[in-house]
């Protein structure tokens, strides 16, 4: 009756060990490190970098325990702070040369001490939220119509450069609000209009309108394309504020989208809100301008020579000096996408770029007067400008679709597309919330919770001992359980722990213990009620078991209306809660009732179990659990 089959142990066994083995990295705390980022959207941080600063460290006798390439930086560990600050020193001198344009960034910063074997396992600590860690957090609002005009915008260009192409006759198309007009003067060439519209630009939707004699063709974009337009921009502005908080050096930076709207910014260890702020508006422009292919320029390459006048020297990602002419031919108004793609015929990588109507007639006119010479594309940040690539005309190109490739890999093609279109935000942001919070704050608050959370279980597992005896024990031991497989599954999840996610730690060890009580009051009542031990383990399992499902069942709703609808901390708040109902029910059931079944379920003639005193109802006689009998 009270007998569990052998593969119920065994899932048992498994999750505890993988309790364990996920739970371990948040005990071994963190030792200081360095991490060596890119400052330059340009410039990569690879494989080849990681040598070259493993040379260096090697060179000047610094030992690090560990050193390896995570998430686009490079990560080495030290055992002491002094080596860590010696090591700063040492890459600083090999990969900034010169301090007034850095391609890296060196940040001093601390990582887990977790030993290699659980790190192959995947086995990595939670991270720590700023109340936790201290930092600085931004929420910023979006402008989603400035970015719904400028695309706006864009399309009436495009629709402008479609009339004259097909040469049709029209008194003016001019943008009002998040729409174009295009006034004509008869019926039969507004339909021409809203058909060549309709053919050309599934962005928009188009209807003619008669206005006082006259023809209106009125296009605005569709609901589908403009959800899209906001999602792109948002999108754009996460990427882009990623490739900037990288000069920041924030091993963990939290950038989350909140809303349709507005973007969270949490950098966790920064406590200097004024460089933060400087970093995320920073303004990033591109322009497209012409190589410099004479003889003088060549020579200004190859350093024997002065730059021409007119023109301007600057690097490509690889270091190589290209002369590039002073002349803007297009800047990065006129750019309206960039994706990587494949070129049908010879099947190499490329970046396909799609250009606003203005940008794609002077693309054309450009393309048409160079063929075979050099264009190249620039990306300016903080006055500093480099070359993203610099491809050869091939032939003419209109249409505003451009092609560039040439030697990339589908890698290059990819990140050469992310840099044109991250290069700078795609609408304007302001910042509507900021709050800085101190390390030693942080400090204090991780200790108080660990306190507080220590110091229920401890009040808890007392009175539990104290109250049902061996069963108390058992409820006890499934508690500590519980706490384990949360920890676990949040450190699994690499989730952010907060201070809220603390206080929903502590509820879910009250939660879990009041499923525990259910269970050992349900027991009891089975004995007052005359049932042997035996009988009265397995009723007061099975019945308590709706009784828990459905008060669990009731709080998890809750817990997921708050994850849907809640943001910043009543989120981290949501998930630890939502974890901790989940892993309460496997405890507090399941694992607490494998324990007993081991304990008592092998006595074929048990007499009584330890639960307790067993009070009788009033006028009978009053038994102890321990003389409890069939």
């Amino acid at each position: 009756m009270n007998r569990y089959p052998v593969w119920k142990y065994a899932i048992i066994v498994i999750a505890l060990l993988v309790g364990v083995v996920y739970t371990l990295p948040n005990f071994f705390g963190e030792a200081p490190a360095i991490q060596v980022a890119s400052v330059k959207a340009t410039v990569t941080v690879d494989a080849a970098l990681q040598q070259r600063v493993e040379t260096a460290l090697a060179d000047a006798d610094v030992q690090p325990l560990s050193i390896a390439l995570e998430n686009g930086s490079i990560r080495a560990r030290f055992d002491k702070e002094d080596e860590q600050l010696k090591a700063k020193g040492v890459i600083e001198r090999v990969l900034i040369p010169d301090s007034s344009d850095p391609s890296y960034v060196v940040a001093l910063n601390l990582i887990s001490r977790s030993p290699a074997w659980l790190t192959a396992l995947h086995a990595k600590p939670m991270y720590l939220g700023l109340d936790l860690r201290g930092g600085v957090h931004f929420t910023l609002q979006v402008d989603m119509q400035a970015a719904l005009t400028k695309r706006t915008e864009a399309l009436t260009s495009d629709v402008r450069l479609a009339l004259r192409d097909k040469k049709i006759r029209h008194g003016g198309v001019n943008r009002e609000g998040q729409s174009l007009e295009v006034r004509l003067q008869d019926e039969a060439t507004a339909t021409t209009v809203r058909n060549l519209i309709a053919d050309t630009m599934p962005d928009l939707q188009a209807n003619v309108v008669s206005s006082g004699g006259a023809y209106v063709v009125r296009a605005s974009i569709k609901p589908e394309s403009l959800r899209s337009v906001q999602e792109q921009a948002l999108k754009q502005n996460i990427t882009t504020l990623h490739n900037r908080i990288n000069e920041l050096g924030v091993a963990e930076p939290v950038i989350q989208q909140q809303g349709s709207d507005r973007i969270v910014v949490q950098l966790p260890g920064v406590q200097d809100p004024a460089q933060a702020k400087d970093i995320l508006g920073r303004t990033a422009t591109l322009e497209v301008r012409m190589v410099d292919d004479s003889s003088d320029a060549r020579a200004a390459e190859m350093g024997t020579g002065p730059v021409p006048f007119g023109s301007e020297k600057y690097s490509d990602p690889h270091g190589q000096s290209i002369v590039v002419k002073k002349q803007v031919i297009l800047t990065g108004e006129n750019l309206n996408d960039a994706q990587p793609g494949f070129d049908s015929q010879t099947h190499e990588a490329t970046v396909n770029l799609t250009l606003d109507g203005k940008g794609a007639s002077i693309f054309k006119d450009v393309t048409r007067e160079n063929i075979g010479k050099r264009m190249a594309i620039l990306l300016f940040e903080k006055g500093k400008g480099q070359v993203v690539t610099a491809p050869v005309i091939r032939s003419e190109i209109g249409g505003g679709r451009v092609q560039i490739s040439g030697s990339m890999s589908t890698k290059e093609a990819s990140d050469t597309s992310l840099l044109l279109r991250a290069g700078s935000l795609a609408a304007p942001m302001e910042i509507i919330e900021e709050y800085t919070i101190g390390p030693s704050m942080g400090k204090e608050n991780v200790e108080a919770g660990i306190k507080s959370i220590v110091g229920g279980f401890i009040a808890i597992a007392v009175f539990m001992c104290i109250y049902y005896m061996i069963f108390g024990v058992v409820s006890t031991i499934a508690l500590g359980v519980n706490v384990l497989l949360l920890l676990a599954i949040l450190s699994m999840l690499q989730a952010t722990l907060t201070l809220p996610g603390i206080a929903a730690m502590a509820l879910a060890i009250g939660v879990a213990i009041d499923s525990n009580v259910l269970i050992n009051e349900r027991v009891r009542e089975e004995l007052r009620a005359g049932a042997s031990p035996q009988a009265a383990i397995h009723a007061g399992y099975e019945h308590a078991w709706h009784t828990i499902l459905d008060s669990n069942v009731t709080t998890l709703i809750v817990g997921l209306a708050l994850l849907a609808f809640g943001s910043g901390p009543v989120r981290g708040f949501a998930v630890v809660h939502c974890i901790g109902i989940l892993t309460s029910m496997f405890s507090a059931v399941f694992f607490s009732r494998g324990l007993v079944n081991l304990w008592y379920g092998r006595r074929k003639k048990l007499k009584s179990v330890s639960i307790g005193q067993v009070w009788k109802p009033e006028g009978e006689d009053v038994r102890s659990v321990a003389s409890a009998k069939r």
